[in-house]
């Protein structure tokens, strides 16, 4: 099994010498509710990131346990950086791989609050011609359990899907005698209008949608099916030259 950081220098050194693609897991370090740790996004990134590296032998890092989570703030706990901070240390870390040969990288983020950082990083790397950068996140994934599992309402932070994946990957961190249901607030703005809000604007428990309905089961399904495409996209980068992933050069 590739992780990176149980591996000694000289091992690591022989893997990297055959292979050009890594996976990077990151998420974030913020309230989930009454009933679920504090880690979600993290722990379950990192669990993600470790299956797909089982099943296709990719090297795999440790995972970057802090996002950008300032508008959770209010709740305790919760820790965040700025998303300058946590860019550049994403940038940084994926430099350090190419550093090592690394031309391709899956990025595993279990917070969609990191997503625009994430997505600087993939731009600014492609752009400079060094590295080719693809991101993907478990609750977004063209994934049929996701659909056939659960209702809209329970798909959102920290419900009823959050809460069903801690319980296939870490059951005794969920206490779900204190899970509820609150229904997200409507905001100042209809829909279709963006603007600057905490999690605290909108519910007063931290979950938006029902919890309450969640099961291992559940969970158990959308991570397996979660593995199994991200473990198919992998095999594609494998197969796929930075050559052709690289910018194209300007028509003649």
């Amino acid at each position: 099994m590739p992780l990176i950081h149980e591996l000694s220098w000289t091992d690591a050194g022989n893997y990297l010498k055959t292979c050009d693609v890594a996976i990077l897991p990151c998420g974030s370090t913020e309230q989930h509710g009454p009933h679920n740790p504090l880690g979600t996004d993290h722990l379950l990134a990192a669990a993600l990131a470790k299956a797909i590296s089982e099943k296709t032998d990719i090297l795999c890092t440790p995972v970057v346990p802090v996002g950008v989570s300032a508008h959770h703030r209010h709740f305790w706990g919760s820790l965040y950086v700025n998303p300058d901070v946590f860019k550049n240390y994403i940038k940084g870390i994926c430099l350090s791989l190419y550093n090592h040969g690394i031309r391709k990288v899956l990025i595993v983020n279990g917070h969609g609050g990191n997503m625009a950082a994430l997505q600087a990083v993939a731009r600014e790397l492609r752009m400079e011609g060094k590295m080719f950068v693809a991101i993907t996140q478990w609750w977004t994934t063209p994934i049929k359990a996701l659909e056939e599992e659960f209702k809209e309402d329970e798909k959102s932070h920290a419900g009823c899907a959050e809460t069903s994946m801690n319980l296939t990957v870490h059951p005794w961190l969920v206490n779900m005698d204190k899970a509820v249901n609150e229904m997200r607030g409507e905001g100042i703005a209809p829909e279709g209008f963006t603007y600057a809000a905490d999690t605290i604007d909108r519910t007063n428990s931290g979950i938006s949608g029902t919890s309450t309905t969640a099961s291992s089961e559940k969970g158990k399904r959308v991570f397996d099916e979660n593995v199994a495409l991200m473990a198919t996209f992998i095999e594609k980068l494998k197969n796929t030259t930075i050559e052709e992933l690289l910018p194209k050069p300007h028509k003649p």
